[in-house]
């Protein structure tokens, strides 16, 4: 007969998340997590997978926290520039606030960390990027068609630009003491949807 298991895969996921987004992936250790979740390494590895299966499944999880609500910010109905302005000034100040500062975003995280020599941790960090930026594209694209937008821009170099800013926000976010660094370029990359 099969044991059943004596924790919540799922509040433990979380918990891996917590710790992931904490520490990075390579400072996290398979001791830390056994640690931190409180369940052996063989309860690890049955429900998860190695130490890597878990980082990926955790930042699956993230993805499906954080993207519907940005989905739902840029789908209001109405005018939607006001939308776009709220998402990248909701960024700009997440990114400023020095309760963030030690985690900034798991996405930008595992961009940095890991995205360059690890191909399924960049599938996912292009599929995150990819969502933002479609999100910005079709609100712009709508903005445009209401008129909020000048004919002559490009709602999906705009798109692109912005994803790259808000991306560069949490970078610089992570390592600046200057909150006005982000907020002040967040201000000026917004003009240019004027």
């Amino acid at each position: 007969m099969a044991r059943t298991k004596e924790f919540d895969p799922d509040a433990v996921l979380l918990s891996a998340l917590d710790l992931f987004w904490r520490k990075g992936y390579e400072a996290t250790s398979m001791a830390d997590l056994v640690e931190h979740l409180g369940i052996g390494r063989a309860s690890i590895y049955a429900t998860f997978g190695n130490k890597h299966d878990l980082y990926l499944k955790a930042l699956d999880r993230y993805g499906e926290a954080h993207d519907p609500l940005l989905a739902l910010e840029l789908s209001q109905p109405g005018p939607a520039l006001p939308a776009v302005r709220a998402v990248v000034r909701r960024f700009a100040a997440e990114s400023a606030d020095d309760s963030r500062r030690e985690r900034g975003c798991f996405v930008t995280n595992t961009a940095a960390e890991l995205a360059p020599h690890d191909d399924a941790a960049a599938r996912r960090v292009e599929r995150s990027w990819g969502h933002v930026e479609t999100l910005l594209h079709s609100s712009l694209l709508r903005a445009q068609a209401r008129g909020e937008l000048p004919e002559g821009r490009d709602p999906r170099a705009l798109a692109r630009m912005l994803l790259v800013l808000m991306q560069g926000f949490r970078v610089v976010g992570k390592a600046s003491t200057d909150p006005a660094r982000v907020l002040e370029a967040a201000e000026q990359a917004l003009a240019l949807l004027d």
